[in-house]
């Protein structure tokens, strides 16, 4: 028989999740708890298993994924504890989880209390749709964290949907997370502001979706080729400070906020120049030589 999951938040992680260790045979989907019963229902039906009900109402099951937003994991964990339904019938703890990456499995403490065997488990991956996260899982990088036996269980469900996981220190949620939001929160923003830069200075507007399609897949193509470092180019990797210090002027002129960033991004990027590797330079060819 399969463990059984109850789901607590059926957001984008919680169906993505859900479909993939359904799809796969890991758990067995029991109840799908969700702030209103249409998104319950709507997450039942992109997961293909699965009752809606109220929180309140969840049976006993073996394992417990919490997928609200971070700042609810403690107040829904204190409500589950003062309704906690009883043991399943193998006898043993259940386990809980939640899904955020800057926080740990501290905020589980009221089911602790209670004998359950608590951990986190954040997915590097940008869940901006269930379907397309669903198509894009294989091969994520998942980051677990809380009691040994519940991070066992939960390494070999996230190993089987193509997860790659790896155990990370309750102490280091914060600054792993911030480096996750580095890699992909704010490079929309990025993007953002340059769009809206571009169509300032003149740009048409027909052309900024060819420079976002061109300029981003060219960035993460020398990324992934090079390794950041020898990926820079523009005025930082030339070392040009004074470029710098007249497009600061003017970015400053068009959005203060938009001018603290790019000082700011400037400077690392600077730093960073400092750790190119040398320019591979290719000998110009000389003329052809007479053979005897």
């Amino acid at each position: 028989m399969l463990p059984t999951l109850n789901i607590v938040g059926a957001g984008r992680v919680g169906r993505t999740l859900a479909y993939l260790w359904h799809a796969h045979g890991q758990f067995s989907i029991q109840g799908v708890a969700c702030r209103s019963p249409e998104s319950a229902h709507e997450a039942v039906a992109f997961i293909g298993a699965g009752t809606a009900i109220d929180a309140q109402e969840l049976p006993p099951a073996d394992v417990w994924m919490l997928a609200v937003p971070d700042a609810s994991i403690a107040a829904v964990a204190q409500s589950l504890a003062t309704h906690a339904p009883p043991p399943t019938a193998t006898g043993a703890a259940p386990v809980v989880f939640h899904c955020a990456g800057a926080s740990g499995s501290e905020l589980l403490q009221p089911l602790t209390d209670l004998g359950w065997r608590s951990a986190s488990a954040h997915c590097i991956l940008s869940f901006a749709r269930a379907d397309t996260a669903v198509a894009q899982f294989d091969g994520t990088v998942c980051a677990l964290e809380g009691e040994a036996s519940a991070c066992a269980l939960l390494q070999g469900a996230f190993e089987a949907i193509g997860g790659q996981c790896f155990a990370l220190q309750r102490q280091d949620k914060l600054l792993y997370h911030a480096a996750a939001v580095f890699a992909t929160n704010f490079l929309p923003v990025l993007q953002s502001v340059a769009e809206e830069a571009w169509a300032a200075s003149g740009v048409p507007a027909a052309l900024l979706p060819h420079l976002r399609q061109t300029l981003l897949a060219n960035a993460v193509r020398n990324i992934t080729t090079l390794g950041p470092a020898g990926a820079l180019t523009g005025p930082a990797a030339r070392g040009d400070t004074a470029h710098i210090a007249r497009q600061s002027a003017v970015v400053h002129q068009w959005s203060e906020g938009a001018g603290r960033a790019y000082d700011a991004l400037s400077s690392l990027a600077l730093q960073l120049a400092q750790r190119r590797p040398p320019a591979q330079t290719t000998p110009e060819p000389g003329p052809p030589q007479e053979h005897p």
